[in-house]
């Protein structure tokens, strides 16, 4: 049996003269070993018969019981108990019986050498545990192979069954992770939509921006996360501007001056602020920082210019530029959707970075338009389990309900409730049903 590893060693010395005794007890008790004695082989077996012992240091002439037969009854009865002979004599024939009768790890002669018997004592001593502790491992092994053939019978269908158990176990931690995924855009999109209730101009902006964004990261070639870190960067890239001024919010980026100038460059440095502390949104505030940043450097916070800009940020601003030119934010003036693709055209390489203009060129011009994947239905079209294809938003850009959100019937009455008492048409577009197998 293996013993606690920080169990105090205990030492039995056996010898019928007490300053022997003494002087062992004085040189094992410092180094920290617990020291039991006995003046003969009878006293011996009795201190064994009552106390747990590791080691015993047996003399080899005693009256009565010599060592070899004490450390034959030792052997016999506790085994694993480490056994030393003490001898201070050269009788051969007497060291050979103690070790065939009593199996003595090692004999030590008189007088010895303090520091030669405690280096004995230790590497018995050390012995010893690896042997309990082969044992003890030796055992556990026994006993799991016992209990591994006990199973074997029913195996297949006890690892079917856990199987099952982790799979299920497994798609519902999929589906909570892909709830508080869902959950997570929706929260971050019911954010940016409570932004854009400040400014005249700003309903559906974000949205917008951030579709546009998510197209021209794909198209550039970045991977789902970095597109879905553009994405959610750009729902969120005028969180800054949450303590601006009314009168801030309505003036024309190209009209700035003064202090009204100096608040405004802030606004991406006060964004990066409010989004540092979550983690998942650290990427995101990386780009927000950066987005009013020129590809030619004269941008701001940083003064960064060319590939030292952050990709989502050169995206971005050109996303967030070409729909603030369209509502007025960026000139004062409405541009129409050509003139200010010209515009971002013309900017290449000043403003914006080459290759996304490129990409967005490409992504309204160069490419097959295909028809849309999913279907645009009247409120009364809907059937319970029906999934919205794209946020369900009001004319003000107030979402109602986010995408992937599954339809019942009572929310479909609301949809359709809601409408009655605005007396408008909601622009609803959900995924088709698939078709039966």
């Amino acid at each position: 049996m293996s013993e606690p590893a920080n169990a105090v060693p205990t030492l039995l010395c056996v010898d019928d003269e007490p300053n022997i005794l003494a002087a062992l007890r004085r040189l094992f008790r410092p180094a920290g070993y617990r020291v039991l004695v006995a003046e003969s082989g009878a006293a011996g077996l009795l201190v064994l018969e009552n106390d747990s012992v590791d080691l015993v240091i047996s003399d080899m002439r005693m009256p009565e019981m010599d060592g070899a037969q004490f450390l034959e009854q030792v052997r016999a009865r506790w085994p694993d108990t480490i056994r030393l002979l003490l001898t201070g004599y050269s009788d051969v024939g007497a060291i050979l019986a103690a070790i065939n009768r009593g199996e003595i790890y090692r004999y030590i002669t008189k007088p010895w050498d303090d520091n030669d018997i405690q280096l004995v004592v230790r590497h018995a001593l050390e012995r010893r545990t690896l042997g309990l502790e082969k044992d003890r491992l030796e055992a556990l092994t026994r006993q799991q192979n016992e209990t591994l053939m006990t199973l074997n019978d029913s195996l297949e269908a006890k690892v079917a069954a856990r199987t099952g158990e982790l799979k299920a176990a497994h798609d519902t931690l999929v589906a909570s992770n892909d709830k508080l995924k869902r959950n997570f855009i929706t929260t971050i999109k019911i954010l940016s939509g409570m932004i854009e209730m400040r400014g005249s101009h700003l309903a559906g902006h974000a949205r917008h921006v951030a579709d546009l964004a998510r197209r021209l990261a794909i198209k550039l070639g970045m991977d789902a996360k970095q597109s879905q870190e553009v994405f959610i960067a750009a729902l969120l890239h005028d969180i800054g501007k949450i303590g601006f001024s009314d009168e801030l919010l309505d003036i024309p980026a190209n009209r700035l001056a003064g202090d009204h100038l100096g608040n405004f460059r802030k606004h991406p440095l006060r964004a990066e602020q409010l989004l540092m502390p979550l983690e998942d949104l650290r990427g995101g505030a990386a780009i927000v920082r950066a987005h009013m940043e020129r590809f030619d450097g004269a941008g701001f916070p940083d003064g960064l210019s060319g590939l030292a800009i952050p990709q989502g940020a050169r995206i971005l601003a050109l996303a967030s530029d070409y729909h603030n030119l369209q509502n007025g934010a960026l000139l004062g003036r409405r541009v129409l959707p050509e003139d200010a693709k010209q515009i971002i055209y013309n900017s290449s390489g000043k403003r914006y970075d080459p290759a996304v203009v490129a990409a967005f060129r490409a992504l309204f011009e160069g490419d097959i338009i295909e028809p849309p994947a999913d279907l645009a239905l009247l409120s009364r079209q809907l059937v319970p389990g029906m999934v919205l294809s794209r946020d369900l938003v009001t004319r003000d850009g107030v979402m109602l309900l986010s995408a992937e959100h599954l339809l019942d019937a009572g929310l479909i009455r609301q949809v359709q409730d809601f409408e009655s008492k605005s007396e408008s048409r909601l622009a609803i577009r959900v995924w088709p049903p698939k078709e039966a197998p």
